[in-house]
Formats: structure tokens, sequence, C-alpha cells
């Protein structure tokens, strides 16, 4: 199945890997700099901008987070109350028009991911695909309001089980076909020892266990390094944090991808792409030449008279093999037969110098 979607770049099976740019929080509360960060992203190679969109208070609980006693994980490094950060990082309503536009002004595709029950709704008419965090993945009401909408799914995986994984897939199946399993760690400390916990190796059980899903990788390690595995393994759609700068302050910025790193991620799974082939092994037009310069054809060793019974020991086999040469795979068409003439040493034995 390989199914187009109307004025989009996706598809559920691309041929080449579709690359996914999360401006998520990067765009600092500013319209313009959203705008921007699309615009940076098409021309780095991007095939779509995503955004995700929620209200602090219907994502977190500021009383949850202060009985926890402490921040975790990467929300160790914030400076500020975890409800203040996702306060900040909401992206309005309101933008949604003007980032659409702006996406189809540069050619790239406009999706978000939405947490928010009342935003699937408003989502729904708006975008090719819908996209699901790994944090929702269990948030069961959600899964089945998006799969009511019909439209494609992007499911990010991580910190799941497998049987969390199948749950959801099961949920979305029953009204959707189309349905991405990206496989992700949920770190966001841009740790290099998270490379050791990447375990993209689950893109090959997910290809097993979904052969009609698409595959993905959603990812937050530095570089690309883990791209290029996942498309070798069969990922083809790559989801990474985009911003223009690493330095800047806020929640995303440390762990994404700037303009250079991403032309580079996209150039070398290009690379990588052509290097994979088709999976049939044949000899390759660029290797024509090299057969015959490498490849081994049966000489005489000695001069030898008509009529001479030819045995393994008159036979040496040396490169290179022209169209009329013998393989020394096929010595035993030779052996036994008779020379028609007289033969030189290191003479080329071809079929019409011996009997049939």
């Amino acid at each position: 199945m390989n199914v187009k979607f109307t004025n989009s770049n996706f598809d559920l099976f691309p041929k080449a890997t579709y690359f996914i740019a999360d401006i998520a929080a990067n765009h600092d509360g500013s319209l313009d700099r959203a705008k921007a960060l699309i615009k940076l992203a098409a021309e780095s190679g991007a095939n779509a901008a995503k955004f995700q969109n929620f209200r602090a208070e219907t994502i977190v609980s500021s009383k949850g987070f202060q009985e926890l006693g402490k921040k975790l994980t990467h929300q160790s490094k914030w400076t500020k109350d975890v409800v203040e950060v996702y306060k900040e990082a909401e992206l309005p309503l309101e933008w949604t028009e003007e980032l659409i536009s702006t996406c189809v002004e540069f050619g790239i595709d406009y999706f978000t991911a939405p947490y928010d029950l009342d935003y699937i709704d408003y989502f729904r008419t708006k975008m090719p695909v819908f996209k699901i965090g790994s944090g929702d993945i269990t948030y069961l009401e959600s899964l089945n309001k998006i799969a009511a909408t019909g439209l494609p799914v992007l499911l990010a995986t991580g910190a799941s089980s497998l049987e969390d994984v199948k749950l959801a897939v099961e949920i979305l199946s029953q009204n959707s076909s189309q349905i991405v399993i990206m496989q992700c760690n949920t770190n966001y400390t841009g740790s290099e020892d998270n490379f050791k916990y990447l375990n993209l190796e689950v893109i090959s059980q997910y290809k097993e266990i979904f052969p009609t899903c698409g595959l993905g990788l959603s990812d937050h390690t530095p570089g690309h390094i883990s791209v290029l595995g996942a498309v070798t393994l069969g990922a083809r759609f790559i989801e990474k944090h985009f911003t223009d700068d690493k330095s800047r302050p806020g929640p995303d910025h440390g762990f994404s991808l700037d303009p250079h790193d991403w032309k580079s991620m996209v150039g070398n799974t290009r690379i990588l792409e052509k290097s994979l082939g088709d999976g049939s092994k044949k000899v390759e037009d660029n290797e024509l030449e090299a057969q015959i310069v490498q490849r081994r054809a049966l000489r005489f060793v000695s001069d030898l008279p008509r009529g001479h019974v030819i045995s393994q020991g008159d036979l040496i086999a040396l490169r290179p093999i022209p169209e009329t040469g013998i393989s020394p795979m096929d010595a035993s068409l030779v052996l036994g037969k008779k020379i028609r003439e007289q033969v030189k040493a290191d003479e080329l034995i071809t079929f019409d110098k011996i009997d049939d």
C-alpha cells in the first residue's frame, strides 16, 4: 500500500525517508520565530514541520509535580517550575492558520501532536496526519478520539512495553489502517549515554509484528548516527527536534539539530538510501568491467600440439576473462577434449580451439 494524501508530501510507505522537524517549544513564544523555523527546516531538507499543542492545565498537574518533591530526568535542568515551563511553551491556536500557510509556502507538511481532547476535533481537518507522543500511548480516551478521525497516525512508543504498543495499535486500527509506529527512547537529556538504551533493533521487531504499519524513529540522541541505523533497519519516518541555535535557553533547544546538522543528516541518509539497494543480489552495472579484469580465465600452461588431450596440468587460471574466455568453474567442459590446432603458452582457451 502506498497512500498519497491531497496537498501533502506524506506517504505511509515512502521510498525516500520522510523527515519531520519537531519545532515543539523552540518557537519560544514567538509566531514570527515559529514561521522562521519552518522556513529554515524546509531549506534544510525537512518534509514536515511538527508542533505540539497543549494547555498546561490539561497536561500537567501542579500538585502532582509538587508532590514528587523534585524534578526528574531532563526536567532536573529546568530553572523554572514544571507547570510554568509548560505554560510558557503553549502554542496558541490562533497561530495555526499562519503556520499552515507558511508550511504550504515552503512546500512542506504541517501537523501537530494534540495533547488536549478538544484540540483533536480542532485539528482533524487541518492536517494530513496526527502525531501521538509517547507519553499519551496509554491515554485511551485520546487514542480512541484520534482513531475516530480516520486520519493516518504517527505513534511514538518511548517508555512503552510491547503490550502497550499492541493495545494502542489495536485501538487505532479500528478506524485507521494507516499507522506508523516509531521506536523512541523517551529521555531528553541529550546524553551520549542514551545510545545504549535506544534499542534500534525494535524496529525489526515492529516490522515482523506489524507488517501493515509504517516504521519510524523519534530520536533525541546527539547527531544522526541513530538515524542512519534506523533507516538501515527499515524506518522511513524520522523525527528530530529542530532549532536555529542549540545554545538558546528552553526545554528543547539543547538536544535539537540546527540547520547545519539537519542538512548533514538528510544528505547522509540520501547517500545511505542509494547504498541500500533493492535487496536483489546481482552483478551491478558499475561492476561489469571489474568482473572482466578481476575474474580468471583458463589459459594453456605451455605450448601444446594439435590433437593433445587436455589434462588438469595443462590449465592455469589467470586474470582477465574476456567475453570468449572460459571460467575455471567450467574446467570440466575442457578436460579430456582434444586441441584442434597447435597452441602457445599463456594462450586463452576458447571453445572453438577444442573438439566438441
